[in-house]
């Protein structure tokens, strides 16, 4: 029966669809087309009408004060959502890449495939589409086999953490949009200041309350002293594990209150009173240089095992250039 390929770059032309994984989810989906600076691409595979398999993308624009002004690039976490455990989903998953590819090579300069469950997926597609692999290395802390999230941090940590509750810092869950948009702020604060990599529109934050918070697919926490909002975390769940996408805290203005060890610290302690099996850190850096968040991360006792990243580039030649060089 021939496959039927169907991209949707609208969430009122997208049907229902099956599935669980938040990060190829239709709500995903409407907080990516929400969002400025974001354009959503969802691939659909069916066969006979019926949904087999789903690519949510994302696109996104960044404006930048020296040439190229813009800037688009394609991202994708994991390699799709499949609905059938007895079809071919690499056959099905090399389909959908190829339609991506083409799509999203119109308008970005690259496409990334990031946080794959499985490394060895889709071997064979991506290199007959001209991907580059590149090693990566991810961090998770496992949660299904200790008693507390706790048990596994290091004795630094856990004194950290009684000290900035001591010292009067408080963690709980964001209870109202005032204090998501104050989250937001400080955390862009942060980022631009610190980690330097791209951080999205307020807004992000303000969807992601209305289209995953309110069906338990994301948590917000947040560190406060004094009532002000010092520090916090965003998690999204799927399935049954947890993911860390964004946290930090005004660690110099507020050292002694610990804000950004408070944030993840919560993030865990949530993720395993939820009964996920994992929590992992979304984006722990290249495995060939130091990275100070790595670094911090593996405190809370998380492992760190070796993956990979896909890239594509829009010039073939630069492709070329750079199999060989990873290869």
């Amino acid at each position: 029966m021939p496959l039927k390929l169907t991209t949707y770059y609208r969430g009122s032309k997208v049907p229902e669809l099956p599935g669980t994984n938040t990060f190829h989810s239709t709500e995903l989906f409407r907080i990516y087309e929400a969002t400025p600076g974001y354009t959503p691409v969802l691939i659909v595979a069916s066969e006979d009408d019926k949904p087999i398999a789903k690519l949510l993308a994302a696109i996104r624009t960044s404006v930048r004060t020296f040439p190229p002004g813009i800037i688009k690039r394609c991202e994708v976490y994991g390699t799709g959502e499949y609905f059938d455990e007895t079809l071919d989903k690499e056959s099905i998953f090399g389909d959908m890449l190829q339609r991506l590819t083409n799509e999203a090579l119109r308008n970005c300069f690259l496409i990334e495939f990031r946080n794959l469950e499985n490394a060895m997926f889709g071997y064979k597609s991506f290199r007959e589409n001209q991907y580059i692999a590149i090693d990566w290395l991810r961090v998770r802390n496992s949660l299904h086999s200790v008693e507390k999230a706790e048990d596994r941090f290091s004795p630094s940590r856990i004194r950290q953490i009684k000290k900035g509750l001591k010292n009067g810092a408080q963690v709980r869950e964001a209870r109202t949009m005032a204090e998501i948009l104050d989250f937001a702020h400080m955390l862009r604060h942060v980022y631009s200041s610190k980690i330097r990599r791209h951080f999205p529109s307020i807004k992000f934050f303000q969807h992601l309350e209305s289209y995953l918070m309110k069906e338990n697919q994301s948590r917000i926490f947040i560190v406060t002293y004094k009532e002000k909002i010092i520090g916090g975390s965003a998690c999204i769940y799927s399935n049954d594990n947890a993911y860390l996408w964004f946290s930090g805290g005004m660690r110099k203005t507020y050292a002694l209150q610990y804000p950004g060890i408070l944030a993840v610290w919560k993030a865990l302690d949530d993720a395993k009173q939820r009964g996920c099996r994992h929590l992992e850190f979304m984006d722990v850096g290249l495995p060939f240089r130091k990275h100070g968040y790595r670094e911090f991360v593996l405190r809370f006792g998380g492992k760190q095992s070796s993956t990979r990243r896909w890239f594509r580039f829009r010039w073939e030649w630069l492709n070329r250039v750079l199999t060989k060089i990873y290869e």
